[in-house]
């Protein structure tokens, strides 16, 4: 009944907790059992007139000693829970982000953000039930009713066999929904995903549904979603509902046939009051362990719900690639690179380009050309392609990314800088001295406004949203020479901020260009003026290729595209 061996050989530092869990609660059981045969005793005795003050007495010392006892054993049981619950939490979530290391930066190819962090967030919590509670409950409830027919058997065989054939109809019962609820569960996690895909993206592109007013329209879409989600919700409540009143049956009346049975066997004379009192005492201690345990059932299949999620997510197959380290031989090329993020639409059209080693090289074109996929593609971000790419001479596909990340470095459009202190950021790159850190802060021209603020210590916000785009980028640009690497890739580095921001950028690559291998992406050419060589893509192939002198004299679509921004430029500065 849903023990998963892989789920809890995956966190094998729980079972010492769930097994202190267990022998908690079998001990507090032996002691209600103490105190019922006391109490039964005792009122044998009181309707016999046999009470005497040392049966008070022992009467009272045994129900302390065993109050006392339960209520220790309580404590320990939450408290083994607890740590069982801790454990999962920690070893699951460090699984999941182990696996998404190991996936690297092209993850999101094979599972969605927004999946990753409802599995990792709520998946995991429904695991914390899983193990702190059924799991110590499903064990718990094969050994109290044995504990229990063992010791009525002293007293009534009948009745204690009655008691213990009842049991089982409990978990059959829970076994007669139990393929409907995994079915049903299955759908509710497909909705509960669905419905968190369509509220991430619609968050997180608020701001562009407001500039359009279609915040409505996308209102509406999103209620459609939450609706089925309510829905499929409602109906696991109605299966709950329903399985609990079927349970409740069973051990209410299991629990009243076995108590009849003890009275028909005091009335037959063939048990004591005494006896029969303790069977009727005990009768429902023999049904509300699996009872309890049928209410964590639900929750528990929400759980293998969840686990089966997880597991896909670390089943997801990994690239394997060799650990050779990519040195100093940096050139880099293309050679009838095909790339498509659908089937039925190529992106690259088996290009062809080279990078060499220390150069200057520019990819340049109009918006959707390929530009930004050629560099995802050199930064490992892609991996779906077909054609050859090798970085000094190694196939891209064989350089573990550690290796790949350490030669290279990607500056996009919107770096992203984290919540914490620049010095925190600008340390991802480099363990560096204060020293260091500042004097790449004054390349980027960004040290004033620091000084002026909090110095190292100023903190960033979520987002880098007490900053502007501009300070942004240059914060990105300084951690990006922290890291020293020997290639550099500027996608759309500049774009999106205001001038003073781009031309201290832009001093910067070009300072860059004449020690390390910079590739610069550009939707200004004015930018890419001094490239030693450019590449000009349209639609997926590279059309032209050329200094930019010799791309000018060819008079094709560089030109056209450089002349058509001059003249713009020109025309901006008059007016």
């Amino acid at each position: 009944m849903m023990i998963n061996k892989r789920l809890i050989n995956s966190v094998s530092e729980s079972k010492k907790y769930i097994f202190g869990n267990v022998l908690c609660q079998w001990i507090s059981l032996c002691a209600n059992i103490a105190v019922m045969g006391s109490i039964a005793v005792f009122i044998g005795k009181l309707v016999s007139k046999k009470v005497e003050t040392n049966s008070i007495i022992l009467l009272a010392v045994i129900a302390a000693v065993c109050i006392a006892i339960r209520f220790i054993c309580t404590r320990l049981s939450s408290k083994m829970g607890y740590m069982s619950s801790k454990a999962v939490k920690k070893k699951l979530r460090t699984l999941i982000f182990e696996k998404i290391l190991r996936l690297g930066a092209s993850y999101n190819e094979k599972v969605k953000t927004s999946e990753v962090v409802q599995v990792a967030v709520e998946g995991v919590d429904q695991l914390e039930t899983y193990f702190g509670a059924y799991l110590p409950q499903f064990f718990y409830a094969m050994t109290a009713p044995l504990t229990l027919f063992i010791v009525t058997c002293f007293v009534n065989v009948l009745s204690a066999v009655v008691l213990l054939v009842c049991v089982p109809l409990i978990p059959i019962a829970i076994a007669a929904v139990q393929t409907w609820a995994k079915k049903l569960l299955s759908k509710y996690w497909g909705q509960y995903t669905a419905l968190g895909d369509t509220f991430l993206e619609n968050l997180q592109g608020l701001t562009t549904l407001k500039i359009y007013k279609s915040d409505q329209y996308k209102n509406d879409e999103m209620n459609v979603e939450a609706e089925k989600f309510r829905k499929i919700t409602m109906k696991v409540l109605t299966m709950q509902l329903n399985s609990i009143t079927i349970m409740d049956l069973i051990a209410y009346g299991g629990a009243a046939l076995g108590m009849i049975m003890a009275v028909t066997a005091f009335s037959s004379g063939s048990v004591s009051l005494s006896g029969c009192l303790f069977i009727i005492l005990l009768s429902a201690d023999f049904f509300i362990p699996m009872r309890q345990l049928g209410s964590f059932f639900h929750i528990a299949m929400n759980g293998m719900a969840a686990s089966d999620k997880i597991f896909n997510l670390l089943d997801l197959p990994e690239d394997k690639s060799c650990e050779s380290d990519i040195g100093n031989g940096c050139d880099i090329e293309c050679k009838n690179l095909t790339f498509s993020y659908e089937e039925d639409r190529e992106i690259l059209h088996g290009i062809n380009l080279s990078f060499k080693k220390g150069s200057f090289t520019a990819l340049v074109g109009k918006s959707g050309c390929g530009k930004s996929t050629v560099a995802s593609i050199l930064s490992g971000k892609n991996k779906g392609f077909s054609g050859e790419v090798t970085i000094g001479g190694i196939p891209i596909t064989e350089i573990s990314e550690k290796n790949l990340k350490k030669s290279l470095t990607y500056i996009g459009h919107n770096s992203r800088i984290f919540k914490g202190t620049v010095r925190e950021n600008l340390l991802m790159a480099k363990n560096a001295d204060d020293n260091e850190l500042w004097s790449v802060l004054e390349k980027v021209n960004l040290a004033d406004f620091l000084r002026s603020e909090n110095g190292l210590d100023t903190f960033i916000n979520e987002g880098a949203g007490n900053i502007s785009g501009g300070q942004r980028q240059r914060l990105a640009l300084a951690r990006a020479l922290l890291h020293n690497s020997e290639i550099y890739i500027f996608d759309e580095a500049t774009s999106n901020i205001d001038v003073e921001s781009e031309n201290d950028i832009m001093e910067q690559i070009f300072e860059l260009a004449k020690t390390r291998t910079v590739i610069l992406i550009s939707h200004r050419l004015a930018n890419v003026v001094s490239a030693d060589n450019i590449y000009v893509m349209s639609n997926g192939n590279v059309v032209e290729q050329g200094t930019h002198n010799e791309l000018l004299h060819k008079n094709g679509t560089y030109a056209e595209l450089y002349n058509s921004q001059i003249q713009l430029e020109n025309y901006a500065k008059e007016a």
